[in-house]
């Protein structure tokens, strides 16, 4: 239980009074990372990141409970963090073989499945919480 409440200062202090979505941004940055990775051959699986990134980019606006701000706003915040991650998955992918080893390759989809099973921990603890009735 005090595990439960120092989670729900910790995530007030992060958050404030605005919903801002931290753990789905985590995700949204290594799967852009990882689709920047991938970037230069079109295949199924790249059609399928690209689905994906415009979802995990668009969704998390919709599950805000509290009030929201502006979706062009916050859209654009989110574009700019798909963005750079993207450039930093197609710099990563330069950077295997020289400055890294190749095994390396794998890391941002490690890195991606991790912070969305923590997401999804942080987002069903959320909904399965209890709250006292007003």
């Amino acid at each position: 239980m005090r595990a439960a409440s120092s989670f729900d200062k910790v995530q007030n202090q992060i958050a404030g009074e605005k919903s801002f979505a931290a753990d789905t941004t985590f995700v949204l940055f290594f799967l852009a990372l990882e689709f920047g990775r991938t970037f230069s051959s079109l295949s199924l699986d790249n059609i399928f990141l690209c689905l994906t990134l415009l979802i995990v980019m668009v969704l998390p606006y919709f599950l805000a409970a509290n009030e929201k701000p502006n979706f062009s706003g916050w859209l654009f915040g989110r574009s700019l963090i798909a963005g750079f991650a993207m450039l930093l998955g197609m710099m990563f992918k330069q950077s295997l073989g020289v400055v890294l080893p190749e095994t390396f390759k794998f890391l941002p989809m490690t890195l991606l499945i991790i912070t969305a099973m923590l997401s999804c921990y942080i987002q069903f603890y959320s909904f399965l919480k209890l709250r006292l009735a007003k």
